[in-house]
């Protein structure tokens, strides 16, 4: 059997790479194609291209690599017809995925697995119609999305969420190995993890350790980064007068989660990461202004971190385009520093709720439904 499965940022590689892992223990013999990250490529995809040509969020950011990316659909729609897979996983990413699921159902039929829903309940809820017609079953990560997409008669199945298979570890070497003493607080950063959101978005975080070092004098930093991200993440945080460690690997990764008193993070899939990580956290996002002009007009939900979503109430505090400044975040950083048990409970709910109801693990689930269309 052949998979072809496309990801199209790294919140996508992380979930592709719980799923690559479930499909080759169901089925060793796969033969798995497309594009992913580094996480993907651990378990043997060879990808395409690199997942960053196509890792682009935004209306007006993705102008200047308009050109990249056709070159990459058209590229990724001749790898299908060439190598004939059984079925096409698209994740995420419906702005590429959804053109190359267009152009290949015009030239064979190949059945198409979406896993991860587009927001409709947050905005453009005609999506769900138009993806009706596009693909053949929907995989989602929350448990209130189905119905959204089954009233237009698209298969829907709600898998959980592969941030609950992490089983985070302590890492009790973590601050030793990069001199932070056990007693002061650590401030995890996490501004993105495409080259826009850095820009936007670490200038942000770094002012605001600078703040929070004001009442917490011995306060440090940690920034987990991408690898591609590594050097201009360094060359930024030369400016910060609080000591930042940055890392850039996923057991790094995991090990500050561990480790940190608090987190400040680019909203995201990331938050889920935090809430099974335990670790309590404040949200920041920042679009470009002409960006926003657009979506908030289209936007019905008053809520944007998966967190406070799932749990349809506002527990982490989150920070959007204006509110989104050092002082703002400052603020909400520091009853969370002084008291970071006081989260902890609803992030533990929050999970809960994306385990789903099947006894097997989400990817487990997910990975039995792709193989059914052999």
């Amino acid at each position: 059997m052949k998979i072809y499965i496309i990801a199209g940022e790294a919140s996508g590689d992380l979930l592709g790479s719980h799923l690559i892992k479930a499909l080759r223990v169901m089925n060793p013999s796969l033969e798995i194609f497309g594009v992913g990250g580094a996480l993907m490529e651990s378990h043997g995809l060879k990808s395409l291209f690199p997942i960053q040509d196509i890792s682009v969020m935004g209306l007006v950011e993705v102008i200047p690599h308009i050109l990249t990316i056709k070159k990459r659909i058209r590229q990724t729609l001749d790898h299908i017809i060439a190598t004939k897979p059984d079925v096409i996983v698209t994740i995420d990413a419906p702005g590429f995925c959804l053109r190359v699921v267009r152009l290949v159902k015009k030239q064979c039929k190949i059945p198409v697995v979406q896993y991860v829903a587009p927001s409709v309940w947050a905005w453009k809820p005609g999506r769900a119609k138009k993806l009706s017609q596009q693909v053949d079953h929907l995989l989602t990560l929350f448990p209130f999305e189905p119905p959204y997409f089954t009233r237009y008669g698209l298969p829907t199945t709600f898998v959980g969420h592969p941030v609950v298979e992490q089983t985070p570890q302590p890492d009790p070497t973590f601050r030793q190995r990069h001199g932070i003493l056990p007693d002061v607080p650590l401030l995890c950063i996490l501004p993105g993890s495409r080259q826009s959101e850095i820009q936007r978005l670490f200038p942000i975080f770094m002012e605001t350790i600078t703040l929070l070092s004001q009442q917490f004098p011995t306060i440090r930093g940690v920034v987990p980064v991408l690898p591609h991200l590594l050097s201009g993440v360094k060359a930024q945080a030369q400016s910060c007068s609080v000591p930042l460690t940055i890392t850039d690997t996923p057991a790094e990764k995991q090990a500050a989660f561990m480790a940190s008193t608090a987190a400040l993070a680019a909203n995201g899939t990331v938050a889920l990461e935090l809430a099974r990580a335990s670790l309590s956290m404040v949200v920041g996002y920042r679009l470009s202004p002409i960006t926003h002009f657009i979506v908030k007009r289209l936007v019905t939900v008053d809520m944007a971190c998966p967190v406070n979503l799932v749990l349809n109430q506002r527990i982490v505090p989150e920070r959007i385009q204006h509110d989104c400044t050092p002082q703002n975040l400052a603020q909400d950083l520091v009853p969370i520093l002084k008291n970071p048990q006081a989260m902890k409970p609803f992030l533990q709910q929050a999970i809960d709720f994306l385990r789903g109801d099947d006894v097997d693990m989400p990817s487990q689930l997910a990975a039995r439904i792709i193989l059914s269309y052999r």
